[in-house]
């Protein structure tokens, strides 16, 4: 009723391909794909940079915690 058919949505296809041309539409859907990828290629980077920094967290302070406990267990190994 209200909606919009198969056929009224293949008459509004052929109207932009007619303004357009193919040429040109086949581009802008190269360019809104080039878009969509470097989107998400982005997001991918910034959650490696992110984990990569927490790791990179935890591990400084496994570190100084174990640079901690060496020297009491020196301490005790001297008494």
């Amino acid at each position: 009723m209200g909606g919009i058919s198969i056929w009224q949505l293949l008459i509004i296809a052929l109207i932009v391909i007619l303004l357009f041309g193919t040429k040109k539409l086949r581009s802008l859907g190269g360019d809104l794909g080039g878009a969509v990828k470097g989107f998400k290629n982005a997001m991918t980077s910034e959650t490696s940079e992110e984990e990569k920094k927490a790791l990179e967290d935890s591990q400084t302070a496994q570190t100084s915690q174990q640079a901690e406990k060496k020297p009491e267990s020196k301490d005790k190994e001297q008494a």
